[in-house]
């Protein structure tokens, strides 16, 4: 017993290679997988023929459908007749009946022969006028458009297949639109290879509209170009640590580039405060270039690699929001953080880590001193150490001030006024304030403004600093304020 697998290629029935239109001719038995495929009516051998249209009738998902294919092509392969199997294009590209008959052919032990043909992509790339070799990617249109974001490095181009339908052209561009412009360059290729073939070029926003649409139509996405990949920014910075690279760049460590990692993480939030996207994409970069700098240094040393990053950082986040890729459901903000923190811990026990010494171990002694005391004092007051409302937090601000101000010496001022900031943050935690670095870096940059703005005024006036008086200074300043 053996069965046959063939291709018929991408249309042209001249493209059927010798060795498959003999197998057909000479078979007792051939199976189409579907009779819609342009040579079809030229195939030889009809009297034996027979195809599997009807089973994408009586079927809603794709995967039932294939595996009642695959029972078809098996009940006859069973017979021990000559059964040739043959599909649109080749048989080891983007067909899902092909791998399965393998696995029930080893299964019984029936021979099988897979007859190589030409598939879609040669045609197609021919139609474009492009190098196959030339970093072209490969992927199915009904995978990429169940999905949020596309699995394709922008810097290459792409050729999607199976885009048959509008519904899933509209799928599909939703999703490529999280990477590329609405109105980038597209191209549908229609009956590529066939002597329907048609050549669509147009926005990417606009390939759903398109009336020429079927099961023969693939989509070419050119590479967006301009250095836009993780990859390449990864080549870049490997380059800069090479032996040709740059001296700076070869001589950090984790530890020299600590400082730079918070002034950019710094500069990220300064953007942030001012809604000035355009530098908040500019600011990530640097800081992006902070984690892909660690990221290459640790691969240089034999540490880890970028993989092992971003494989771990994955698998974290589908673990730890079981109520997005499992059964667990979280109703609102505070059910995912306590769901977090429970599975946090599972980890940690799973990996064998002691339970912490403290409450308080899991807030970083590195942090900025304003996020700390709102970390401890959130920590503290998960298990009821805080105060129950506002007033008496206020009265403890009040109290801490006149220990300030009876302070005598510089220390004991140091301490009291250290008492006032823990407070103040504990006040602003009972109001609902819970980023008190950002509420201090907005005053800054208010102090900031209006400050520039009485340098302005002064210098306009031709007059030194000390020819005003602070009240003339003070109406400088409520002029700036009244100016926002």
């Amino acid at each position: 017993m053996t069965l046959t697998i063939v291709g018929l290629g991408a249309g042209d029935a001249g493209d059927i290679t010798r060795r498959t239109w003999q197998a057909m001719s000479e078979a007792d038995r051939v199976i189409l997988r579907t009779e819609r495929h342009p040579c079809v009516p030229d195939l030889p051998n009809a009297a034996n023929t027979s195809a599997c249209d009807d089973l994408y009738q009586g079927h809603e998902r794709f995967e039932d459908v294939y595996a009642a294919i695959v029972e078809r092509v098996m009940d006859a392969a069973r017979t021990g007749d000559d059964v040739v199997y043959a599909v649109p294009g080749d048989p080891c590209v983007g067909e899902s009946t092909t791998p399965k008959l393998r696995a029930a052919c080893k299964a019984e032990g029936i021979a099988v022969k897979v007859f190589p043909a030409v598939s879609f992509i040669e045609p197609t790339l021919a139609a474009l006028g492009v190098d196959g070799i030339d970093g072209v990617q490969l992927h199915d249109a009904l995978v990429i458009g169940a999905m949020h974001h596309p699995p394709l490095n922008p810097d290459a181009p792409a050729l999607v297949s199976q885009v048959y339908s509008r519904q899933v052209a509209s799928d599909l561009k939703l999703t490529l639109m999280n990477q590329y412009p609405d109105d980038f360059g597209v191209v549908l290729v229609h009956a590529a290879g066939s002597a329907l073939q048609k050549i669509e070029r147009l926005a990417l926003y606009e390939i759903d509209r398109s009336p020429h649409i079927d099961h023969l139509t693939s989509l070419w996405v050119p590479a967006l170009g301009g250095m836009t990949s993780f990859e390449r920014f990864q080549e870049t910075i490997a380059h800069l640590r090479a032996p040709e690279g740059c001296p700076w760049d070869k001589e950090q460590t984790h530890e020299s580039l600590r400082k730079f990692l918070l002034e950019e993480s710094a500069e990220v939030l300064e953007a942030i405060d001012r809604g000035d996207a355009a530098a908040l994409a500019d600011e990530l970069g640097d800081l992006l270039l902070q984690v892909v700098l660690h990221a290459q240094i640790a691969i240089d040393e034999g540490e880890f690699k970028m993989t092992d990053v971003l494989a771990g950082i994955n698998a974290k986040m589908i673990r730890r929001h079981p109520h997005v890729w499992g059964e667990v459901e979280a109703d609102n903000a505070g059910q995912v953080v306590r769901n977090w923190e429970m599975i946090k811990a599972a980890e940690k026990a799973a990996k064998g880590e002691a339970a912490p010494e403290s409450l308080l171990s899991g807030v970083p002694t590195t942090l900025a001193p304003l996020l700390q005391s709102h970390k401890l004092q959130h920590k503290a007051a998960k298990v009821g150490f805080d105060w129950p409302s506002i007033a008496p937090v206020a009265d403890k601000l009040r109290e801490e001030v006149a220990e300030l101000l009876a302070a005598e010496t510089p220390d004991e001022r140091l301490k009291e006024l250290g008492d006032i900031l823990f407070v103040v943050v504990n006040l602003g935690r009972h109001v609902g304030v819970d980023d008190p670095e950002t509420a201090l870096r907005l005053t800054n940059h208010k102090f900031r403004t209006r400050f520039l703005a009485v340098e302005r005024a002064v210098q306009a006036s031709g007059k030194p600093w000390e020819a005003f008086s602070l009240d003339e200074l003070d109406a400088f300043w409520n002029a700036a304020k009244r100016n926002g």
